[in-house]
């Protein structure tokens, strides 16, 4: 699929979404129909053949398709038109037989439910390896310090490993939500010219059943014509895993600032430059996995919007949803691989990491020395002495711990020795090392789900 737009998807994903797999998943729908038609004598058998030979080796014209879809008002229509030439060309008996009792609705959706099995298979493989590159940084880096950061300001010290984890619960969440999404939208969509099957008579509930198993897809309790919640659902995954991936890509890029150090995307050929200015190395897979992640969110309020369809089957709402679906869905893969790329590769500065701790002169500690004085002092007035120490300290240019030492009262009640453990970065990590091991369970769980 050549479209310009793939500098944003993962091509792979839209691949699996492109014009011509939807074309050949909607000739594999009438070839399928056409066999289950022939186990009821409903087609005869032959003729069945026939079409599903024709089918497999139709050949359509996506431009002149789409010209006369336009004119149609669905694709559907010049589609089987096109479709019932060819069948015609080798059987013109068969050919009375083509999309027989189904309606347009039928073959577009349920040829976009066959698209979505592989594109969301390879959704949930570059979930898996984005999830994977943040398990082992979290791993990694579980005893590395550095700064957190509230409202962009130094807070306190964390270690790396835990900001990793941080990122990483979210794709867990993502793979079980998201994987469940994708499987209820890819369902059978078989209702006919109202939702009943009326043209089949007697055997139509049988021959959705034969059809689900022909299609290799699941058979809902009632045709979704006009319910479109499972449409929506997986578009409002999509969008919430695109921003999991865009949370990761805000920080890494912050992380990149040559002011902050502490991080670096991979380098490597034609990656990250800059068309004026040679010294630049730009973070280009947080660029893209961003763009995707402030995209999506519009792409699924199209499919939130399309909800309301009129009675038994909406106008203006289902022609043209599969394409908001793809640019989604696209948009997201290509999130989840240019970070799963930007982490595999991630170069961790943790000296730099901790050449900024100490360029806070140990302010970001002053939670632990508050905490540590309020058993003398009580918390009201700890916090205010402590207040006061961190206002002397950046008035003064010195440190906190120079500043404690300098007030009679923190000093009488802190010695030498307790004062320089308040100020090591590991012994405020507090409740982090086990939220790690809890993140990564929970992603070892995701996989064995």
């Amino acid at each position: 699929m050549t479209d310009l737009r793939h500098m944003f998807w993962d091509e792979a994903c839209a691949e699996e979404l492109s014009d011509a797999r939807l074309l050949a998943a909607m000739a594999r729908f009438e070839a399928a129909l056409a066999r289950a038609s022939a186990r009821f004598g409903l087609v005869p058998a032959a003729d069945a053949e026939t079409i599903a030979a024709v089918c497999a080796r139709a050949a359509f014209d996506p431009a002149a398709l789409a010209r006369a879809a336009r004119r149609a008002g669905t694709l559907a229509i010049p589609f089987v038109k096109q479709l019932t030439a060819q069948v015609a060309a080798a059987s013109p008996g068969a050919a009375r037989h083509v999309h027989a009792g189904a309606t347009s609705q039928d073959v577009l959706d349920s040829a976009v439910a066959l698209c979505l099995v592989p594109a969301a298979a390879r959704i949930l493989e570059l979930l898996g390896r984005l999830g994977d590159a943040a398990a082992a940084l979290a791993r990694r880096h579980a005893a590395t310090p550095t700064l957190a950061r509230t409202l962009l300001q130094p807070a306190i010290p964390v270690p790396f490993g835990w900001k990793a984890a941080v990122w990483l619960v979210p794709l867990a969440r993502s793979h079980a939500h998201f994987g469940a999404a994708a499987r209820a939208a890819a369902t059978l969509q078989f209702g006919g010219a109202g939702g009943t099957l009326s043209a089949y008579g007697e055997q139509g509930d049988a021959l959705s059943a034969a059809l689900a198993s022909e299609l290799a897809l699941p058979r809902p309790e009632i045709p979704w014509h006009s319910a479109r919640d499972a449409f929506a659902r997986l578009g409002a995954e999509s969008a919430i895993l695109a921003g999991a991936a865009g949370k990761i890509a805000r920080d890494v890029s912050l992380l990149m600032q040559p002011e902050i150090g502490e991080a670096l995307e991979p380098a490597g050929e034609g990656r990250g430059g800059s068309s004026a200015m040679p010294h630049k190395r730009n973070p280009v897979g947080c660029h893209l996995a961003l763009e995707a992640a402030l995209r999506a969110p519009g792409l699924a309020a199209t499919l939130l919007a399309q909800l309301t369809p009129e009675h038994e089957r909406g106008l203006g709402q289902w022609q043209g949803q599969w394409l908001a679906l793809r640019e989604l869905l696209a948009s997201t893969a290509g999130a989840l691989g240019a970070m799963a790329e930007v982490l595999e590769g991630l170069e961790v500065n943790a000296a730099g990491m901790r050449a900024n701790l100490e360029r806070t002169r140990g302010l970001v500690y002053s939670e632990a020395v508050a905490r540590r004085l309020a058993r003398a002092l009580g918390k009201s007035a700890a916090h205010a002495l402590t207040e006061r120490l961190c206002a002397r300290a950046l008035e003064q240019g010195s440190s906190l711990a120079e500043a404690l030492r300098a007030d009679p009262q923190a000093s009488s009640i802190l010695g030498a020795a307790e004062l320089a453990q308040l100020f090591e970065p590991e012994r405020a990590f507090g409740a982090a090392p086990a939220m790690i091991e809890r993140a990564l369970a929970a992603w070892a769980a995701r996989s064995k789900s």
